[in-house]
C-alpha cells in the first residue's frame, strides 16, 4: 500500500480504538504487526516526527483499525496481510526516526503480551 493512500483511514484512529483492537487481535494477528503497529503508537509521541509523518503514522493506524478493509479480518491467515502492508509501508516511510528505545519499547510489550522472549529475527522489518 501506498504512504500516500493512508491518509484517508485517519479518521478511523483513536488511541482508545488502537489499544481496543490490538488487544482484540493481537494473538490472531501475530508478533510482527503487533510490533509494528506498537512502534508506529509509540512513533507518534516523539516530537521530531513532522506533520506529515504523523499523518501517514495515523492513516496506518486508523486502516488496521478499520473493521472492514480490503481483506477482512476473519479471513484465516490473509486476513492480517493487508494490515501489515500498511504497518510496514508506513514504518519505512518514518524508519529514520525511530530509535532503538521505541523499538525496544515495543518488542518489551509484545513479550509481555505474547509471553516468553521474542525471537528478534521474526519481528526483522528493516528488511522487507
Amino acid at each position: 500500500m501506498e504512504t500516500k493512500e493512508l491518509n484517508k483511514y485517519e479518521g478511523y484512529f483513536s488511541e482508545q480504538k488502537f489499544w481496543g483492537k490490538i488487544g482484540k487481535v493481537a494473538k490472531k494477528a501475530g508478533e510482527k504487526l503487533v510490533y509494528v503497529a506498537l512502534i508506529l503508537f509509540y512513533e507518534l509521541k516523539d516530537p521530531r516526527i513532522s506533520l506529515k509523518e504523523k499523518g501517514v503514522i495515523i492513516g496506518a493506524l486508523g486502516y488496521f483499525i478499520l473493521p472492514l478493509d480490503l481483506i477482512p479480518d476473519a479471513i484465516p491467515v490473509a486476513g492480517f496481510t493487508d494490515d501489515l502492508a500498511a504497518l510496514i509501508a508506513a514504518y519505512h516511510f518514518i524508519s529514520s526516526n525511530v530509535t532503538p528505545e521505541i523499538k525496544f519499547q515495543a518488542q518489551q510489550k509484545v513479550e509481555q503480551w505474547f509471553g516468553a522472549e521474542v525471537n528478534p529475527e521474526s519481528l526483522d522489518i528493516d528488511e522487507q
